[in-house]
């Protein structure tokens, strides 16, 4: 996984709502340069059509492909939420611990998702991150992915 900035790890974060979640996270690649504004629209229009939730605790927060075109270079942002943030149903619960908001250039994007999915295919994998203490804890464990 490529070398994450410090200004994209955001450690115990808490949030309302999926959408409070998923905004969250397109702020920061905005913020980053990787997107324009409307990029962060496009990311609740994909929650919308297919859960961007990904089982073991995580969600991947991530624009459509029309969306493509806000895209200005590839992103990533972690960020930590020890309580957990719903991105199921009512009825169904969903809880993910650690967001990872992307953003990728052409076939960077489903590189980038691939990556993830692997990595946190072993829950022990997505613990770690949900317990980091800092930033370069984080950053360590993802070194080894």
């Amino acid at each position: 996984m490529k070398a994450l900035d410090f200004s994209m790890i955001e450690l115990n974060q808490a949030f309302a709502s999926k959408e409070e979640a998923i905004r969250y996270c397109g702020e920061k690649l905005v913020e980053a340069g990787c997107v324009d504004e409307a990029y962060i629209d496009s990311m609740i229009q994909r929650d919308e059509m297919l859960s961007v939730y990904m089982g073991n605790f995580i969600a991947i927060p991530h624009g459509t492909d029309s969306a493509k075109k806000y895209v200005k270079k590839s992103g990533i942002c972690v960020v930590q939420v020890p309580e957990g943030v719903n991105f199921g149903t009512e009825n169904e619960e969903k809880i993910a611990t650690v967001l990872f908001g992307i953003a990728g250039v052409g076939e960077e994007h489903l590189a980038l998702v691939q990556q993830i999915a692997l990595y946190c295919s072993d829950v022990d994998n997505v613990v770690q991150l949900a317990d980091a203490l800092s930033k370069e804890e984080v950053c360590e464990n993802l070194a080894i992915a």
